[in-house]
């Protein structure tokens, strides 16, 4: 049975990422998403030297590494915030040059794990799904977006974000739900969209609720927008010869990253490490079926 404080997230592409930061033992290093810390830890072991500033919206994980280090210290300064923020974190920690950012994208096991933040469609959660451990009042929460937002919007969303065909039907059954009582709880919203899926689309690889959870998750968390902000702020923070290893987990992740390196590979500003994205091999993806959609793209700059 898994602890309060234990990991069980895994970190994917472990190996390939730390290969592809090229670090040497006094390098400055940014984990813009740091969830169970694998990353980290696997180059504070390798690189006891390399400073590394983790940043993560989630306060809580934080608390939860420390808890599994035990003694053991590592030269890891803590941040609670998103990554779109790095310029902010790197004032105050008096840094101007980092010669390596990591991201990986999408969400943690663990944050899939916790039963009260609203993530999972497969038990009875709260309708949150923010990246944050404690969200504030003004923070959007799923529950706002299904209670609150237009019919075209969440049929926008849900078909942008989650690439559901039938994105329409599902915001227009959340719409008639509304009408009737709020909707609170994930196992409300499952019922939801399986009454808007024709039944013959509901059984396939994919449980038929993944696609609009995923679109409203990215849209709480603004996450495309945190990505493409980043990305921009994060490349403006690498030193010369510096790289940004970003690990993305779907299409529409993948096709930011993409695009933003190709645009800076045109400028003259960076080169790409790897032409196609590096992918898990056979052997992790047995032993960690999440990183069967995993990408890593590689840019590094030379200006």
């Amino acid at each position: 049975m898994k602890t309060k404080n234990e990991i069980v997230h895994k970190s994917v592409l472990l190996k390939e990422i730390i290969a592809s930061l090229n670090l040497a033992q006094n390098s400055v290093l940014v984990d813009g998403t740091f969830g169970g810390g694998g990353h980290s830890r696997e180059i504070a072991e390798k690189y006891p030297n390399v400073k590394i500033i983790a940043l993560d919206q989630d306060k809580g994980v934080f608390e939860k590494f420390e808890n599994n280090c035990g003694e053991k210290k590592y030269k890891i300064s803590f941040h609670n915030s998103n990554f779109r923020k790095i310029d902010e974190v790197l004032e105050e920690e008096k840094i101007e040059k980092v010669n390596g950012i990591i991201l990986d994208l999408g969400l943690s096991s663990d944050q899939l794990e916790d039963g009260e933040r609203g993530f999972s469609f497969m038990k009875d959660e709260p309708l949150l799904m923010t990246m944050k451990k404690n969200p504030s009042k003004e923070d959007t929460t799923a529950f706002d977006v299904v209670n609150f937002w237009s019919e075209k919007s969440l049929a926008d969303v849900i078909y942008g974000y989650g690439e559901e065909r039938f994105a329409k039907k599902i915001a227009r059954e959340i719409v008639n739900t509304r009408t009737e009582k709020e909707i609170k709880t994930t196992g409300e919203l499952v019922t939801i969209i399986k009454k808007a899926i024709p039944q013959k689309f509901r059984k396939g690889k994919i449980h038929f609720a993944t696609k609009t959870f995923q679109a409203l998750r990215i849209a709480v968390n603004d996450e495309l927008g945190a990505l493409s902000e980043g990305l921009e702020k994060g490349f403006n923070c690498l030193s010369k010869g510096g790289r940004l290893s970003i690990i993305s987990f779907h299409s529409l992740e993948d096709r930011i990253v993409k695009r933003f390196f190709k645009e800076k590979e045109k400028k003259g500003e960076a080169i790409l490490i790897n032409k196609k994205p590096i992918q898990a091999n056979i052997t992790e993806i047995k032993i960690n079926p999440r990183a069967r959609s995993a990408k890593l793209r590689i840019l590094e700059k030379i200006i």
